[in-house]
C-alpha cells in the first residue's frame, strides 16, 4: 500500500503542475492568441533559478556542479524568484519576439527560440551546470517538518494543489474581465480592436509575461519536489505535450484544459507503464509520441472545440446603444464584449 500512496502522490503533484503549465498557455494562446512554441523555456529558467537559490555553497560533495551565487534561500523565496524569473524572461523574449510581427512569424521566432535556449543551458557549463545539471535539491521544509517520507508526499501534494487553485482563481478572474475581455476581441478582430484604441502590443506582452510568470512557478514547483533538473527534461516537445492537453480538453475552457490535462499527461501517459514489454527497449516511449501527435490532430479535425468548448460571448442588440459612433457591426461587437462580458 504505501508504494502505491507514493506513486498516486507523485501522480497528484505532476497533474498540478502539468495544470499550471496549461493555465500558463491557455491564458497566451487560448485567450491572446499568442502561439508559444517556447513555453518548456520559461517553465525551466524557473526550475534553474529556484534551483540556483537553493543549493547553497559548494562543500565539495558534489564536486561535479557547478554552483551559482552559493545562496541557501528559505522557503517560500525560490518559489517567488522562479515566478519573476519567468516574468522577466517573458518580458525579455516579448519585447523582440512579439512586436509588430505577424502570428505565425511569431510562433516562428518562439520556437527558434526554444531551441538556442536548450542548446546554451547543454553547452555552457558555467550557466546551470550544462548537460548535467543541476541535483541534489533539497525539498523546501524537509528539515524542518517532522514528517516521514510519505507523510511529505501528502503535505507537498496539498501545497501543490494549493497553488494550483489559487492560480485557477486569478486566470479566471483575468479572463472575465475587462482585459480579459480585451484579449478575446484582440484574439479574435485585431484590426477593429486598434480601432477601438487598444494597444494590442502592450496588451499581448501582459499576457505573455503573466503566463511566463505561471510558467515559471510551476518549473519552481517541480524542481523542489524532484530535486534535480537538466536539459534533458525539456525538450521543446514538452510544450507540445500541454498544448495537445489543451485542444483534446478544450482551448478556452480552463475546465476543459483540466480535463484534458487529466487525460492526455497524466492517465495517457502513465497506461504504457503498466503494458508488458513490446518489442525493443524504447519502442513504447517512441510510439507514445507519435500517439500524442495523432490524438492533437485528430482533435483538430473532428472536434476542434474540445469535449468542454469555450462558452460563448453573447451580446443582444440595443443594450448598448450606438456605442462606436460608426455603426460597424464589428466595432458595435466588440465594444459591447468589452463592457458586458460573457454570457
Amino acid at each position: 500500500m504505501g508504494a502505491w500512496e507514493f506513486y498516486i502522490t507523485t501522480l497528484v503533484v505532476y497533474f498540478a503542475i502539468d495544470v499550471l503549465s496549461a493555465f500558463s498557455l491557455n491564458l497566451q494562446f487560448g485567450f491572446g492568441g499568442i502561439i508559444n512554441l517556447s513555453f518548456i523555456v520559461f517553465q525551466a529558467i524557473g526550475a534553474y533559478v529556484a534551483a540556483a537559490v537553493t543549493l547553497g555553497p559548494d562543500t565539495g560533495q558534489n564536486a561535479f556542479q557547478t554552483y551559482i551565487w552559493g545562496a541557501s534561500l528559505p522557503f517560500p523565496l525560490p518559489l517567488v524568484l522562479a515566478t519573476v524569473a519567468g516574468a522577466a524572461l517573458s518580458l525579455v523574449v516579448g519585447l523582440f519576439g512579439l512586436r509588430r510581427m505577424r502570428k505565425d512569424y511569431q510562433a516562428a521566432v518562439l520556437l527558434i527560440v526554444s531551441l538556442i535556449a536548450w542548446e546554451v543551458a547543454k553547452s555552457d557549463v558555467h550557466l546551470f551546470n550544462g548537460s548535467n545539471g543541476v541535483t541534489g535539491i533539497g525539498r523546501p521544509l524537509g528539515t524542518t517538518l517532522p514528517l516521514s517520507s510519505l507523510g511529505y508526499q501528502w503535505v507537498y501534494v496539498v501545497w501543490t494543489l494549493a497553488i494550483c487553485i489559487a492560480v485557477y482563481a486569478l486566470v479566471r478572474w483575468l479572463s472575465s474581465s475587462p482585459w480579459g475581455r480585451a484579449l478575446r476581441a484582440m484574439r479574435d478582430q485585431e484590426d477593429a480592436t486598434i480601432s477601438l484604441g487598444i494597444n494590442v502590443t502592450a496588451l499581448r506582452l501582459q499576457v505573455f509575461v503573466i503566463g511566463g510568470a505561471i510558467a515559471g512557478l510551476s518549473g519552481g514547483l517541480l524542481v523542489e519536489y524532484i530535486g534535480a533538473w537538466s536539459p534533458g527534461a525539456w525538450g521543446y516537445a514538452e510544450t507540445f505535450v500541454v498544448f495537445t492537453a489543451m485542444f483534446v480538453g478544450g482551448i478556452r475552457n480552463y475546465k476543459g484544459v483540466i480535463l484534458g490535462t487529466l487525460l492526455v499527461p497524466i492517465i495517457f501517459l502513465e497506461l504504457p507503464r503498466f503494458l508488458p514489454p513490446i518489442g525493443y527497449p524504447g519502442l513504447i516511449d517512441s510510439v507514445e509520441w507519435i500517439v500524442i501527435g495523432l490524438m492533437w490532430m485528430g482533435s483538430l479535425y473532428w472536434r476542434p472545440q474540445g469535449l468542454l468548448p469555450e462558452k460563448r460571448n453573447m451580446v443582444f442588440p440595443g443594450e448598448f446603444g450606438s456605442v462606436t459612433g460608426g455603426g460597424s457591426k464589428a466595432g458595435f461587437s466588440l465594444a459591447s464584449l468589452l463592457r458586458k462580458g460573457q454570457g
